[in-house]
């Protein structure tokens, strides 16, 4: 509470909804397409076949209407932009996409590609495709355009004097949104799976079993890259802890942080709790209501982590500028014997890249990918040690 004033506002309300609406539906597709290709769709062929169609035809569905409600979305933000009134000037809009600059291409390429990703998955909504050779085919090429559409935000809009370090920026911001969109999108995923329908009773145990297992990996995997994205984000936006609650950028940052740890803790639960009970019930196959809990239960606890998710993403639009600049132009404004115009308020440079900026770099992901590793490995002898110390010596001996 003592903390000095804020030096920026957070911005309209309304700006950072209609961001919130284009993240979650250009992110969510990319989940749900990665999540039919890579956990459900091969969890369902192995364990449930006759499930396969229907796990498939629901999560290309909701792929599909995502993909097409992220053009209004997109629209809708450019004809806010493009408005000389501060309301919204669609045709304005329309005429920015493929206008020749390098803006107006990326607008439209991220406009096309979301149209062509729901085309490419919309066929698999009809169960006997969804079935054939032509599935994974079409989940590949459909997740190919929806992550070019969601890159395309992030992709510079002007020729960089820095080649390499802004090909390394754009890197970093593909890791935290490809990640992002395929753990948050897959926990979504999941929920609509565990909606009656797309998996008969007979095969829904097993099948969970294999499916949460395989989304382990590469939920592991998207929150390995967006900790070690958001920690190179952090260094060049934040000079220090103590800018996390002097400036705006860090408080609203601070919240992120805090919502993205209650997610971790919630994966956690799943991964060593939750998923290695479930994985000894399968193997067992266990009957009695514990299963059934167990099962009931996992989707409750996913449904919280989606709308911590959905939150997250809420919050990241109000992210303006950076700390650094805040806290500079503050100390810039609280000097100047006369009031600072808001946009000629001085700006630091990047910060340079060094050599002990790559030292600690690659010690940090070398310590991310073995801790990520290890909790995978961790999290199934827990599940096999639940397994065998349950099992009767017969079902223990096979």
């Amino acid at each position: 509470m003592a903390a000095a004033a804020p030096s920026t506002p957070l911005g309209p309300f309304i700006d950072s909804a209609v961001a919130w609406t284009t993240w979650v539906t250009l992110m969510g597709a990319v989940g749900l397409t990665t999540l039919a290709l890579l956990s459900a769709g091969p969890a369902a062929a192995r364990t449930a076949p006759a499930a396969l169609p229907a796990v498939t035809a629901r999560l290309s569905l909701a792929a599909a209407v995502l993909a097409v409600l992220a053009v209004p979305a997109v629209l809708t933000d450019l004809a806010h932009g493009a408005s000389k009134t501060h309301g919204y000037d669609y045709a304005a809009a329309w005429d920015t996409l493929f206008d020749g600059s390098n803006a107006g291409r990326l607008s439209g390429l991220e406009v096309t590609l979301s149209l062509a990703g729901a085309a490419l998955v919309a066929p698999l909504v009809v169960r006997s495709i969804a079935a054939g050779p032509a599935r994974r085919w079409l989940l590949s090429a459909g997740l190919a355009a929806s992550s070019v559409a969601l890159g395309t935000t992030k992709f510079p809009t002007r020729t960089p004097a820095d080649w390499g370090r802004t090909s390394f920026d754009t890197l970093v911001w593909m890791l935290h949104l490809l990640g992002g969109g395929v753990w948050l999108g897959g926990l979504a995923g999941l929920l609509l799976l565990a909606f009656p329908g797309a998996v008969p009773a007979a095969g829904r145990r097993p099948f969970w079993s294999a499916a949460i297992r395989r989304f382990s990996v590469t939920a592991m995997a998207s929150v390995a890259g967006i900790t070690l994205s958001g920690l190179f984000l952090y260094w060049a936006h934040v000079d220090g802890p103590t800018q996390l609650v002097t400036t705006m950028y860090g408080r609203v940052l601070g919240v992120k942080i805090l919502i993205f740890g209650g997610l971790l803790l919630l994966g956690m639960v799943n991964q060593f709790w939750l998923h290695p009970k479930i994985d000894a019930l399968r193997e067992e196959g266990d009957e009695r209501p514990p299963a059934t809990l167990l099962l009931r239960r996992f989707p409750l606890v996913v449904a919280v982590e989606v709308l911590l998710g959905m939150t997250l993403l809420f919050v990241a639009p109000f992210l303006h500028g950076s700390a650094r600049n805040q806290a500079f132009q503050a100390r810039a404004a609280e000097q100047s014997a006369t009031p600072i115009p808001a946009k000629k308020l001085p700006k630091l440079p990047a910060k340079e890249v060094s050599a002990s900026t790559w030292v600690y770099g690659t010690a940090e992901t070398a310590a991310v990918v073995v801790l990520m590793v290890g909790a995978y490995r961790v999290s199934g002898r827990l599940a096999r040690r639940r397994t065998d110390g349950t099992a009767t010596p017969a079902t223990a001996a096979a």
